[in-house]
């Protein structure tokens, strides 16, 4: 008998951005599924790699089962994938799944589709690893703020009359030709948008930091005399500035959308869509690739000739860009995030303290079970032995295979599942 139900151990990234000690999400989450570990206070945790990421590949909690991470066990038992998603993928988990605890803004990104991936990393292999698209989901677990696509027009050209600090940047001839396109010609304004943003992405690094400088300055003397500055998207600018000072990126701002996500709500980034998470704590999904095209907000390596080609310049409001989950028709408790890519999809499964059994359905792929509350004693055919299930706990799921959840909580669970429904 070999299991094919076990718990994992997952790598956390402590990356500079992440909340700190346990005000991170990530942190909570690993010292409460494994309290032998010890959280440092003074530590950021980023990033929870829930997969088989050659750079974070989850360990095997299962004593009976030679292979020590989930990469060889797959590599070694790839029917596990499930037919279609192993014939698909070759073989491969198409998805890593994570968790995030942003404390300090991301940088300014878009990820790229097929077709630039194979071009960029044919090309460029040192800051582009793979080949592979990267559509990534995130889905609040704590109130979350990003910014995501451009902003609708009236918004941008409304900043480029109140912020004269931007306008000088993009230049009196592309304000102009934003401010004069007409609604009725989507193409002319993704031509003008394209137009301005690239214009204050290459501009003149001494140029833009003597006006971030004034406007930084202009807003604080606002802020302190109790005047409005909101126009000028003030507070933003201020926090941006102070993480991260003399970069362009605080001046995207005034074209992306900032979006907010209440616990629950979902963003989809599909590629060439501009994006930056600012702060909160989410689960993320992604296809297996580390393809980010940057342009702002970061010391790495910044992109900023492919990144203003490849980018989507549709506006929409902010409200278009949450992701809407869909009760699921065979089960009232499973609320489905299933986006416009055959990668991956998440479920979030709510089971109130009334229903003290429950199943964790089979399903022809292979899952990732995150536990976020409750506690449950789980059993399934293909585990090794009873599984106790608390915050924090991980599991991998083969396909075809459930697992009974007997509640002993008082609140009931809250659990996300990552799967690839082909």
């Amino acid at each position: 008998f070999s299991p094919a139900v076990f718990p994992l151990s997952c790598v956390v990234q402590n990356y500079s951005w992440g909340k700190v000690g346990l005000e991170s999400e990530v942190a909570k989450l690993v010292a409460s599924g494994d309290p032998l570990v010890q959280i440092q206070p003074d530590q950021p945790y980023a990033e929870l790699w829930m997969g088989a990421h050659p750079r974070g590949d989850a360990l095997i909690r299962d004593n009976r089962i030679p292979q020590k991470t989930l990469g060889q066990w797959i590599a070694d038992n790839p029917a596990c994938l499930g037919a279609k998603v192993k014939d698909t993928f070759q073989g491969q988990l198409p998805f890593l799944f994570k968790v995030l605890s942003v404390n300090t803004a991301l940088s300014v990104q878009a990820h790229p589709n097929k077709e630039l991936a194979a071009k960029l990393h044919a090309q460029f292999p040192e800051h582009y690893p793979d080949a592979n698209h990267k559509p990534e989901m995130a889905i609040a677990l704590t109130p979350f703020e990003g910014m995501c696509g451009f902003r609708p027009v009236e918004e941008i050209v409304s900043f480029l009359q109140n912020v004269p600090e931007l306008r000088a940047l993009i230049g009196e001839v592309a304000a102009e030709q934003l401010e004069r396109s007409g609604s009725d010609d989507p193409r002319g304004v993704s031509a003008a948008l394209r137009v301005c943003f690239t214009r204050l992405m290459k501009s003149e690094k001494k140029f833009f930091v003597d006006q971030l400088n004034m406007l930084v300055k202009r807003i604080s003397q606002e802020a302190a005399e109790g005047k409005d500055t909101s126009g000028s998207n003030g507070d933003l600018l201020l926090r941006l500035h102070s993480q991260y000072p003399g970069d362009i990126g605080c001046f995207t701002i005034y074209f992306l959308n900032l979006v907010r996500l209440e616990p629950g709500e979902a963003l989809f980034l599909g590629a060439n869509e501009p994006h930056a998470y600012l702060h909160g704590d989410c689960v993320e999904i992604m296809a297996c690739s580390d393809n980010t095209v940057r342009a702002g907000l970061t010391p790495k390596f910044i992109d900023v000739l492919t990144l203003c080609e490849m980018l989507n310049y549709t506006p929409a409001p902010s409200s278009s860009k949450i992701f809407p989950a869909a009760q699921s028709q065979l089960d009232p408790h499973v609320y489905l995030y299933d986006p416009p890519v055959p990668d991956f999809t998440i479920m979030r499964i709510e089971i109130p303290a009334s229903i003290k059994l429950y199943l964790i359905s089979a399903m022809d792929s292979a899952s990732i079970l995150l536990v976020i509350q409750g506690t449950a004693v789980g059993t399934s055919t293909a585990a090794a032995s009873e599984m106790s299930l608390q915050r924090g706990s991980v599991l991998f799921i083969s396909a075809n295979e459930s697992i009974s959840l007997h509640l002993s909580s008082p609140d009931g669970m809250l659990l996300f599942r990552a799967c690839c429904l082909l």
